[in-house]
């Protein structure tokens, strides 16, 4: 069983595409720059990844798609940081390339099966907010910084109040001097249950539990469900995939629905010759 990979790659001028596609397979598994005796105590053959299928790209000058299977035997279970780190975590600096692109990962259900995946799924979340039949309506407050947490809390009514389902945090506001995370919470919270109580229907706002530390996260997201909420929310390629993951269990364990902001990826995806697809951020997301 294999997690196959396809990858967009441009060799500088004069390389063979497969000879590219082979040193992407080998970095990216068991290869190193040079042959080491420690080579020689392990099976190679059986962990290396293989680069299978090369096809170029068309309309493009210069670019390859190179197909490459990984023994499942390399990835840690359950650990996407650990699948990224193998597939993408080395390869991309390769001085034998001059563009790489992960543009697709196949995951066999032998390996997605052991990660958790999301807490919870669209069926869920219309139950726990009781909308069934349309969309639901949520906005981000504005401007996303600047407010202190009253009046962050007055808008977050008022949005709620005329009609709104959900109200969201923005990405970056976490726990700023002018409005202190523990501050929104407890406005929010209020703007929520008062909102509530005047339209006779159940509202939602998305907490940012995003922090500096995986520890001070958790803290956020108790917090939270002490109050009552039923959304929290993860930046979660800004947060690391660790923490989401963390979360992910947390929000499954105690019925809160999690939300999750995309920040900094176009970073990685913006690039049409080198970095990721946002399918493979997607997929690495469902995963955590």
């Amino acid at each position: 069983v294999l997690n196959l990979a396809a990858f967009r790659m441009t060799p500088p001028p004069g390389v063979p595409a497969e000879e590219a596609g082979a040193a992407v397979a080998a970095e990216s598994s068991t290869g190193t720059w040079t042959t080491v005796w420690t080579d020689g105590l392990t099976s190679l053959d059986r962990y290396k990844g293989r680069c299978y299928d090369i096809e170029p790209v068309a309309g493009e000058e210069n670019q390859y798609i190179a197909y490459v299977a990984y023994p499942l035997d390399l990835f840690e279970e359950g650990s996407v940081t650990n699948m990224l780190t193998s597939i993408v975590g080395n390869v991309f600096g390769f001085k034998a390339l001059r563009a790489l692109r992960l543009e697709d990962l196949r995951i066999p259900p032998a390996y997605s099966k052991t990660f958790i995946g999301p807490p919870h799924g669209i069926q869920v979340e219309r139950d726990k907010l009781n909308k069934y039949g349309r969309p639901l309506l949520g906005c981000t407050i504005k401007p996303k910084l600047g407010l202190s947490a009253k009046n962050y809390g007055r808008a977050v009514y008022e949005c709620l109040r005329g009609g709104l389902d959900f109200t969201k945090d923005d990405e970056n506001v976490n726990s700023q001097p002018f409005m202190r995370w523990r501050d929104r919470f407890l406005f929010v919270a209020e703007a929520l249950f008062k909102s509530q109580a005047e339209t006779g229907e159940i509202k939602g706002h998305y907490l940012n539990a995003t922090a500096g530390t995986c520890e001070e996260m958790m803290k956020r997201a108790r917090f939270a469900r002490e109050l009552g909420a039923p959304i929290v929310m993860h930046d979660y390629l800004t947060g690391g995939f660790t923490a989401n993951t963390s979360l992910a269990f947390y929000c499954r364990d105690n019925g809160l629905l999690l939300h999750i902001h995309r920040a900094m990826h176009a970073v990685i995806d913006r690039q049409k010759n080198h970095g990721m697809h946002f399918r493979v951020l997607a997929k690495a997301l469902r995963m955590s």
